[in-house]
């Protein structure tokens, strides 16, 4: 699932501004501003293996905007990140806050790293160092890490031991997605699945279809997709295809998720899945189905497979599947995205809560977790809607972004320039 030779994310995110603004017309020097991050550190630090040997690794911590909060975004442990790729989805991350009207600006990171060749003793050691380079910029009133592609809970505990033991007391809000065991949320692990499946659901009775009677098809057998999954089909949907990296399963009566999650959590992989089709991811995107979410990574959906998906809604779980040249295709052909910046919010709202609730080292129990992010989702739709009902013809992205942007340069105009 490595990124499509024929655009980079960062090219992504500055035609989605682009497009936008044909709609805002911003001045030119606050889209500039928009495209270029604040702040990056680039890292290069020595992990002793566990044979001896040092290798350098090499990890980013890139702060797109501070305008309207500190920055927040998850880290994500891959050996395809690169500097423009964590630039791109620390972009997203400040449209994505100002969507759902976080106090936060966007952060993103990343180390190149393939956590399927190092063992765990290594990961901690590299995790615990890299933790030590980002944390001149990283804080809880400054940049607040999360996990993201191949990280979790456990890593998340070990990055907020670190940065407590150089501070010298222990600081639960400098990274949310923690285990529960070390001041973690209710609900963080499930929330941005969830958040899919309120979006979705919002959606469905905005336009009087029935979620029951929808197939539905997910890319990404991850911690997003996985959740989304199972909620979606709680919902009363039908899931009949979900895929990982190694490939997907179909089935056209419906996929028994539980059966499912067993033979995952045995197996790992969907791969060797017996009551099901295998079938590859490209075939996943081609699905007959009504509704495809890609919950896995960027481009996925490009100018070169567009035109092979049936599915009426495409509701993105992950960040920037769809590129702009795809999303032409699409739109062309009578197909409905509910973009990444709405649909996967779910994580970064539940991480906040995280994040306040370490602030005041007070706890809410898991039923008000979800309340409050379903209220908090729903409002970020409703907003959504109106304007994607205000300007005629413009897609539910434009929408979000024209949300997005118009927050961040109200307020960014309102603090003015200092000096």
């Amino acid at each position: 699932m490595s990124h499509n030779a024929d655009i980079q994310p960062l090219e992504i995110v500055s035609r989605q501004i682009d497009a936008v603004n044909e709609i805002l017309r911003l001045p030119d020097d606050e889209i500039a501003i928009l495209k270029k991050p604040h702040r990056t550190l680039e890292v290069n630090f020595p992990v002793v293996m566990d044979d001896g040997h040092i290798r350098v690794f090499t990890g980013f911590r890139v702060q797109h905007s501070l305008v309207r909060g500190p920055a927040k975004g998850g880290i994500r442990y891959s050996p395809d990140v690169t500097r423009e790729e964590v630039q791109a989805l620390a972009t997203w991350m400040t449209f994505k806050c100002a969507v759902v009207n976080l106090p936060y600006g966007g952060a993103k990171g990343g180390v190149i790293v393939d956590v399927t060749k190092i063992s765990e003793r290594e990961l901690e050691r590299l995790t615990r160092r890299f933790t030590s380079e980002i944390g001149i910029i990283i804080g809880p009133d400054s940049d607040i890490p999360a996990p993201d592609m191949n990280t979790n809970a456990k890593i998340m505990g070990w990055m907020m031991d670190t940065y407590s033991m150089n501070k010298g007391y222990s600081i639960p809000g400098v990274v949310t997605g923690k285990p529960i065991e070390l001041d973690g949320s209710l609900g963080r692990a499930a929330a941005t699945g969830r958040g899919v499946s309120i979006v979705l659901n919002e959606f469905m009775k905005l336009k009087s279809l029935d979620l029951t009677k929808m197939r539905v098809a997910v890319q990404g057998y991850g911690n997003v997709g996985r959740w989304a999954a199972k909620l979606i089909a709680a919902l009363g949907a039908k899931v009949v295809a979900i895929s990982d990296i190694k490939g997907g399963i179909h089935n056209p009566d419906g996929l028994d998720l539980a059966d499912v999650e067993n033979w995952t959590d045995t197996h790992k992989f969907l791969e060797g899945y017996p009551k099901a089709r295998a079938i590859s991811n490209a075939e996943l995107l081609a699905t007959d189905c009504d509704i495809l979410v890609p919950a896995a990574t960027e481009a996925v959906i490009n100018r070169e497979n567009a035109h092979t998906v049936q599915a009426r809604y495409i509701i993105e779980g992950a960040n920037g599947p769809t590129t702009p040249d795809a999303e032409n295709i699409l739109v062309k052909s009578g197909t409905t995205i509910i973009p990444d910046i709405l649909a996967n919010a779910g994580g970064v709202i539940v991480s906040y809560f995280e994040w306040v609730q370490n602030i005041m080292t007070f706890f809410w129990d898991e039923d008000d977790i979800n309340g409050k992010l379903m209220q908090a989702l729903q409002r970020a739709f409703k907003d959504v809607e109106t304007i994607h009902e205000q300007y005629q013809g413009i897609t539910y992205r434009q929408a979000a972004y024209v949300l997005a942007l118009s927050r961040e340069t109200k307020a960014r105009r309102m603090r003015g320039i200092y000096p």
